[in-house]
């Protein structure tokens, strides 16, 4: 019985050591890229929103997104995914909502404006 506690042990400290390493890696994109400096607070709530729960992005902040980058958003959707107040969500449908409001914001920002 002591080695299946021993093997439990192994196992959590396993899977716990990869979530650490994950969100130690995305720490270091958000760090080196400068990640939070580049977008403003009113921006980030509504990229946010758009993606956690029902909310619509201005373009303004459709600018600041893509002027972001895909690395940095990447980066900050994972790390606030792996946050213990956001555990049991579903990883991969917040996921598939972070990527298609990219390629959306990517649509918007490169499409011809109809005033030119």
């Amino acid at each position: 019985m002591a080695g299946l506690s021993a093997y439990s042990l192994l196992v959590v400290l396993f899977i716990t050591s990869g979530v650490v390493i994950a969100t130690e890696e995305n720490n270091q994109i958000i760090i080196k890229n400068n990640c939070e400096a580049k977008m403003g607070m009113p921006c980030v709530w509504e990229v946010f929103n758009s993606i956690f729960k029902t909310g619509r992005v201005t373009s303004k902040c459709c600018g600041e997104l893509v002027v972001l980058g895909k690395v940095c958003h990447s980066a900050l959707v994972q790390r606030t995914l792996e946050s213990p107040h956001f555990q049991n969500l579903d990883r991969d449908t917040f996921i598939q909502k972070s990527i298609d409001t990219w390629n959306n914001f990517l649509v918007i920002t490169h499409s011809p404006s109809p005033f030119a």
